[in-house]
């Protein structure tokens, strides 16, 4: 970046995984940061997620995979059963992280963001929280900000990572569908049952259930609620109708339907998606993470999209003399990779709909295997 003139200043939006690594990714290379969240500090939403071999890859290069499986549980094998509650395929992932850590971690989402922000906080970034961005124009070589408290911000640049309803993406004119998949997904934190080694996914004849652990004592229940329109249902209504659900599936789904039905809360969301075709820059700015690419969560990988996002964008930016090359580098080396795994995961999403699982297995173990190859 020689020939770039000013400070090397940088505004994130989105204090999520996107903009927590980027974040820290920037102010390792000497970078000014500062996040602006919309979110109350602390605040996070789900109970759980998996971070694949291509997270762990990228958080291992600022230190943090350890933590993470510190924090989490690791696991290795993805366990399919059918709908009569046999084992019916395996997907064993690649370890990206050498052979004696596994291949990747289940995790709760407050351990990963309390991470990822102690990482960031260590590097020196700024989080300011009940903020975001209400005007972006491009001054010159500068990015001039008008915030939602009317304060004004002039920096080198703009970081959109505030999900899949970005308003960054909107204030830039980078605009996409957000598609509903006619999908609504349920999570419920229970106790970790002791066969619960790794990541058991269970085919019903409507829906689709599985448990994922994240530590040694607690997993997540999820089920994929098939065929329903997108609503919101009370809060009192949600453990019983999970309960209810569930009595559709054999075997061990009973034990964990009973798990389900004293959990102490349970979270129903809908299955969105959207990819943003062309540019995801304009001048000085760009979106990254859901803003840009928001996959189905079949592959378990949209962590890993966004925590790779945040870390390729330091790399480029590094390496090119201005800042609107390093961005141009960095969407061109992320489109084809990201725009894979979000098709990916919506053809796995019809065909679990179709109750076409068996054609759904392989696209799984494929598109792993394809993600594990360099960013």
């Amino acid at each position: 970046m020689e020939s770039y003139r000013g400070a090397r200043t940088a505004l994130i939006v989105g204090a999520g995984m996107a903009g927590l690594t980027a974040a820290s990714a920037l102010a390792r290379r000497g970078w000014q940061v500062e996040i602006a969240e919309i979110g109350s500090a602390g605040a996070t939403s789900g109970w759980g997620l998996c971070l694949t071999g291509p997270s762990l890859r990228a958080l291992d290069e600022l230190g943090l995979a350890d933590p993470c499986l510190a924090a989490g549980y690791g696991m290795s094998v993805i366990t399919h059963v059918d709908v009569d509650g046999a084992l019916t395929d395996e997907v064993r992932l690649p370890r990206l992280i050498g052979a004696e850590r596994p291949a990747m971690v289940g995790m709760a989402r407050p351990a990963l963001y309390r991470t990822l922000r102690e990482q960031a906080d260590r590097c020196g970034v700024e989080v300011h929280h009940g903020l975001t961005v209400a005007a972006v124009d491009q001054e010159g070589e500068q990015v001039r900000v008008r915030m939602s408290d009317g304060t004004l911000r002039r920096v080198a640049l703009l970081v959109g990572a505030d999900g899949i309803r970005s308003s960054v993406r909107h204030l830039l004119g980078l605009e996409t569908a957000v598609a509903y998949h006619g999908q609504m997904v349920w999570r419920a934190l229970v106790p970790r049952p002791p066969w619960a080694t790794g990541v058991h996914q269970f085919a019903g004849k409507v829906n689709t259930a599985g448990l994922v652990p994240i530590s040694d004592s607690r997993a997540y229940v999820f089920l994929t609620e098939n065929g329903v329109e997108q609503s919101i249902l009370p809060d009192d209504e949600l453990v019983p109708r999970l309960w209810k659900l569930l009595a559709a599936f054999p075997g061990r789904v009973e034990e964990i339907r009973s798990l389900a039905a004293v959990a102490e809360s349970v979270v129903r969301r809908p299955v969105l998606t959207a990819f943003l075709d062309g540019a995801w820059n304009r001048g000085s700015s760009v979106v990254i993470g859901d803003a840009a690419h928001a996959p189905a969560p079949q592959m378990a990988s949209g962590a890993a999209l966004a925590i790779e996002d945040g870390a390729v964008l330091a790399q480029e930016l590094e390496c090119h003399r201005s800042i609107g090359a390093g961005l141009d580098a960095f969407v061109s080396r992320r489109t084809q990779r990201c725009r894979t795994l979000v098709e990916t995961s919506v053809a796995i999403a019809d065909l679990e709909q179709a109750q076409r699982h068996h054609e759904a297995y392989p696209l799984v173990d494929a598109c792993h295997r394809q993600m594990a190859e360099p960013v």
